[in-house]
């Protein structure tokens, strides 16, 4: 799949069907297994990574796609709306971004066209740490400069696909926080290469949660990385990352429109197949009204994703139609969500309906990767000029 920057609807129309047809070989019996065991969707990753659509933000010039944010976005809501799971490989999308617009000629050289042609996978994004949460900029991992390169030490938590993924875009304190003017200064970013790291400095720790999410704990210990992992100038990371946070919320926003249409889609064709008192339970206005009311949010948060991701593709200021995006999209799903299993009542809870999974799933872009509570102050203060409510 070869492409330049487009977003029109013929392009838009033939990335669905393509990954339509992707996905309808990874069924809900597919995910269902994985979710009992825990496993990591591997066959589903390489069709993706083979298909070309995971090098969709990344230029033609080193073997990607180069399509638009829109595009990208089309991408991870059709499968979401199959029924499947982006979350084992989203990551590779958004974080394509910090490499590409602060990385070296030599950084992207080495890199981007192996990950492009599946050679390389960039799955691991550590920032989060368990004293600082969402306050990134008390995050306490340093990296401090040696004869040969940077030694770090300390712990993220929340770094999904740690485990497999040949490549960690790591943020680090590199200037000791008493020591800097601004709060957001002194925190460096850089590109780890896993493989000969893991056992030797670096350990991962899976984390068991109500969800398959492949995520995990990972600890720095005297971990030697050379001089030029680094990405961009010392102690400027935080900058960096900050547009790929936007890409971040945009996308998984996509994430959230698919996963409400799937469970639209699938309230509508249980409610007219489900017949109760001699008729299905789809004509009552009981089950009809829930289910209108959540599709008419989805497509006004559908609305937004879009405008969000086309102000990215333009290079305009869209961090407050990002999170804005994310928000009402992680509303949407998890209204649909909930309606659709109501309107399954027991049968909602079942496995084999695969309702519960879904349900499960959608239920996390409530708190991840930023919470609603911390999108509202940040709207609050940047889009109607309130005082800042949380941090000095």
């Amino acid at each position: 799949m070869t492409a330049s920057v487009a977003t029109d609807a013929a392009l838009l129309d033939e990335i669905r069907q393509a990954i339509r047809k992707i996905c309808a070989d990874y069924p809900g019996t597919y995910w269902q297994e994985l979710d009992r065991n825990r496993a990591y969707p591997t066959d589903f990753v390489h069709a993706l990574t083979q298909s070309g659509w995971l090098a969709a933000l990344i230029p033609e010039e080193y073997g990607g796609s180069g399509l638009s944010m829109e595009a990208a976005t089309i991408i991870l809501e059709e499968i979401h709306a199959c029924g499947c799971n982006a979350a084992a490989c989203h990551a590779q999308m958004y974080t394509m971004g910090t490499v590409m617009r602060h990385g070296s000629d030599e950084q992207k050289q080495k890199y981007l066209p192996q990950i492009a042609q599946g050679k390389m996978r960039l799955q691991a994004f550590g920032v989060t740490e368990p004293s600082s949460g969402t306050d990134t900029l008390s995050l306490k991992t340093t990296a401090k400069k040696t004869e040969n390169g940077w030694r770090i030490n300390g712990q993220k938590i929340w770094t999904s696909r740690a485990e497999y993924s040949d490549l960690m875009l790591l943020l680090a304190r590199t200037t000791p926080r008493d020591q800097v003017e601004k709060r957001t200064d002194g925190l460096s970013v850089f590109l780890l290469e896993m493989k000969d790291l893991v056992g030797n400095g670096i350990t991962i720790r899976p984390i068991r949660t109500m969800i398959n999410h492949a995520t995990t704990e990972v600890f720095f210990d005297d971990v030697d990385i050379p001089h030029d992992a680094l990405i961009g100038d010392e102690g400027q990371g935080f900058s960096y990352i900050l547009s790929g946070m936007n890409a971040e919320r945009i996308l998984i926003a996509a994430e959230c429109i698919g996963d409400a249409k799937w469970f639209l889609d699938t309230a509508s064709r249980y409610a007219n197949d489900r017949h109760i008192f001699g008729g299905p339970i789809g004509r009552n206005q009981g089950v009809q009204f829930p289910l209108a009311k959540a599709y008419a949010h989805m497509m006004a948060a559908e609305l937004m994703v879009q405008k969000a991701a086309r102000l990215y593709d333009s290079a305009s200021a869209h961090g407050i139609e990002a999170n804005t995006a994310k928000m009402l999209a992680a509303d949407a799903s998890w209204e649909a969500g909930e309606t659709c299993l109501q309107t399954h009542g027991g049968f909602g809870f079942a496995e084999e309906y695969d309702v519960e999974r879904k349900f499960r799933e959608t239920r996390l872009y409530q708190v991840a990767p930023i919470s609603t509570n911390l999108i509202l102050s940040f709207l609050a203060e940047k889009g109607l000029g309130l005082p800042r409510s949380y941090g000095k």
